[in-house]
């Protein structure tokens, strides 16, 4: 399949989303000192830890919701793509309710929804674990029977989920052109270097961070001007510092993050970044003001605990956008978060 030009034409909008990808149960706990403190240098090659949290919350999570919630709040409604448990029912009602189209999830009879478990600490940085459960059934779905009762497809995230989903889900966007999105995020460090070249070849967008935009190039052998050939748009988040944007046309942006009222719990902020970036190529805006977007709402999210527990305040928003970015950049955005603001 051609690489999709579209992913560069600031005109150019997506209308039908899928968001693939992990649907979690997440278990967040906050230590209140410094990882870095407990590690003995000469004693790493036998790590045993064990850290007294001060807070524990049970939240409904996985990459493919957080994005999913992040879109709706931003008045899209994508198709939500995955497999969970018979326990996850109540959350997916919730979703439902929130404007996400909950028809593309699997219900497993047998088994648990997946489930995180995050530790962090003062320092913001995290300690997690994974189970799979259901979500290993993820590859079973296939995508063309959605995208019949969608009307088509525009765009398919491809988001951290059961590894042979992943690329099940790639291989089958390449054979019936569907543009896809490459999102391998927590499954960087599972995926071999075969594995991330066929998950990345071809791609509209890939999303990493930035030490998985390494541990990639490392893995699959590729320089950074490779791996630009092989998709349309390359973006990377740089944490606090924002998201920088390349393509293969040597435009590269970089876009700085708004400041945070207050740094609650960083679960998710990732995938509110996409849910922005998405939400804004949607409307058919650039690359700069997707990106833009995708920070804004990273920050809104940061400012709350767990990944899906917050609400956007569309005038707030659009204030703290345009103090951030300018008045060229709000006049862009606002027509589509204006509306919903006023409640209309």
């Amino acid at each position: 399949m051609n690489r999709s030009t579209g992913a560069r034409t600031a005109g150019t909008r997506i209308t039908g989303l899928a968001v693939t990808g992990s649907i979690a149960t997440d278990h967040l706990m906050t230590f209140p000192g410094r990882f870095a403190d407990q590690l003995v240098a000469d004693k790493l090659h036998a790590v045993s830890l064990s850290f007294l949290v001060d807070t524990l919350d049970i939240r409904p999570g996985g990459v493919a919701p957080n994005i999913c919630v992040g879109l709706a709040a931003l008045g899209v409604r994508p198709l939500l793509v995955g497999a969970a448990g018979a326990d996850y029912a109540a959350h997916s009602g919730r979703l439902a309710d929130r404007g996400v189209d909950t028809s593309g999830v699997h219900i497993s009879p047998t088994l648990h929804t997946a489930r995180f478990l995050c530790t962090t600490d003062a320092d913001g940085n995290q300690i997690a674990s994974f189970f799979s459960g259901a979500m290993s059934q993820a590859r079973a779905i296939a995508l063309a029977p959605l995208a019949a009762r969608a009307g088509g497809l525009d765009l398919v995230l491809i988001g951290a989920n059961d590894p042979e989903a992943m690329l099940a889900h790639t291989d089958e966007c390449r054979e019936r052109g569907y543009p896809f999105a490459a999102d391998p995020s927590q499954q960087t460090a599972r995926m071999s270097g075969e594995e991330m070249r066929r998950l990345i070849s071809g791609a509209a967008y890939l999303f990493t961070n930035e030490y998985e935009a390494a541990l990639i190039e490392q893995k699959t052998g590729w320089s950074a001007a490779e791996i630009l050939a092989q998709v349309g748009v390359r973006v990377t988040t740089l944490g606090a510092r924002g998201a920088r944007v390349e393509t293969g046309d040597a435009v590269e942006l970089h876009v700085p993050c708004p400041k945070e009222d207050a740094r609650v719990d960083p679960t998710g902020v990732g995938d509110a970044f996409r849910a922005g970036f998405l939400a804004a190529r949607t409307w058919g805006l650039g690359l700069e003001r997707a990106a833009q977007v995708g920070c804004m709402l990273a920050t809104v999210v940061v400012e709350a605990m767990g990944p899906q527990e917050y609400e956007v305040d569309r005038l707030r928003f659009l204030e703290r956008f345009g103090a951030e970015y300018g008045v060229a950049a709000l006049a862009e955005v606002e027509p589509w978060l204006a509306v919903v603001a006023q409640g209309v």
